[in-house]
């Protein structure tokens, strides 16, 4: 139809041809808008194959274990969680559970929960040594669940664990969790050899200072004092052994200890001192981390008064009962759950400060001066008399 100019107006209606292009087009917009809604990563969107899900669960699971036995911090863990379902699954297979690392559920004692709790037994149950050990500290000493702890301790014992064997030990020798009269001298220092002969450092000098005083064992001052020089050759050796499979590019705590030799400040671990070696301190376990962090928040130990925490800054036992620990016997201020603990703050830090308490009772005008002090015990690792300690 034209007008009168000679126009034309427009064909509203649409010819077959039009017809059978519209009806494509709507076609390939139904076929695209399908493709969109599937997964990115399938197959047929990117012509590419997915390696992750064509590799089988088994091959995953133990890829997941190896990762997990070296992780150094929880958040390595959580990431695996957080990257994809699978992962997620498999990540809690009992057989990757049972090869977590220490580190890899290492709690903060602040961020203590009943889930992670949960999370800790169940690592325990999957069979993982080292959540056996760290929850079973937890629940002995936090806790206060002796019974639990004590069996989950000895869980990781049977298994080989020597920090389970040295706990157990330490233990036997002050009756904790019970009176003085569940004290078992000689069971303490059976736990306490079977942890050294599996190179355990604290339970080496520990054994050798109960040969060296006769303490739940005949007394044998040489073979004493062979286990004290062999509980400093190992933690030479394993302080090296970290030296050399770690590069200062890759370990910056070890960069900054050597900046900190380099200026004459660092902070030498006192043992090794005695024998020429300027090392840090060897890092402690993250079951007495957490205990320290745990009584830290706290203000010592809640409940009964009178109740006292190892003086060893690393350690963080507390008492269970009154005067279980020992004491120092010069100056009575610090108290300590081993002899280890002892021998570690005594050239740590309570060498300095000890002061025998007839200097207080000559200030004060008190008393007749004569302090009640023990025998001390000269130790393999100075020449020095070590910090006596007698049974509170």
């Amino acid at each position: 139809m034209r007008t009168r100019r000679g126009l034309c107006y427009q064909n509203t209606q649409p010819t077959r041809v039009q017809k059978k292009i519209n009806k494509r087009k709507s076609n390939y917009a139904v076929e695209e808008e399908s493709c969109c809604k599937r997964s990115k990563s399938s197959p047929e969107v990117t012509g590419k194959s997915d390696f992750l899900d064509e590799l089988p669960d088994d091959i995953v699971v133990c890829i997941l274990s190896k990762l997990i036995s070296r992780a150094g911090c929880p958040s390595d863990f959580f990431n695996i969680l957080l990257t994809c379902k699978r992962l997620n699954a498999l990540a809690l297979h009992p057989v990757v559970l049972s090869k977590a690392s220490s580190k890899s559920f290492a709690v903060k004692a602040q961020n203590w929960s009943e889930s992670a709790h949960r999370f800790l037994k169940r690592c325990a149950d999957a069979g993982n040594i080292e959540a056996c050990y760290t929850l079973g500290m937890i629940r002995f000493y936090c806790l206060e669940n002796r019974g639990s702890g004590a069996s989950l301790m000895a869980k990781a014992a049977m298994s080989s664990c020597p920090s389970a064997l040295y706990s157990l030990a330490v233990i036997q020798f002050n009756g904790s969790g019970g009176s003085k009269n569940d004290k078992d001298l000689r069971a303490g220092v059976s736990l306490c050899a079977r942890a050294a002969f599996l190179g355990h450092i604290d339970a080496l000098r520990e054994l050798g200072h109960c040969l060296q005083d006769g303490y739940g064992v005949r007394q044998n001052i040489s073979e004493g004092r062979r286990f004290l020089i062999h509980a400093n050759a190992r933690e030479v050796a394993s302080v090296l052994f970290s030296i050399s499979s770690s590069a200062s590019s890759s370990c910056p705590s070890m960069a900054a200890w050597q900046s900190h030799h380099r200026n004459g400040t660092a902070i030498s671990c006192p043992l090794l001192s005695d024998f020429g070696c300027n090392v840090p301190a060897p890092e402690a376990h993250p079951a007495n981390r957490f205990l320290v962090e745990w009584f830290g928040l706290r203000g010592g130990v809640q409940g009964d008064l009178g109740l006292r925490l190892c003086s060893h800054a690393a350690c963080g036992r507390p008492e269970t009962r009154r005067h279980e620990f020992r004491r120092c016997s010069v100056c009575g201020a610090v108290n300590y759950c081993s002899r280890a603990c002892q021998a570690l703050d005594w050239k740590l830090r309570h060498k300095v400060d000890c002061a025998p308490m007839e200097q207080w009772f000559g200030e004060d005008g008190e008393g007749n001066g004569d302090a009640d002090v023990d025998g001390a015990v000269v130790g393999v690792e100075d020449d020095d008399d070590e910090d006596p300690m007698v049974e509170s």
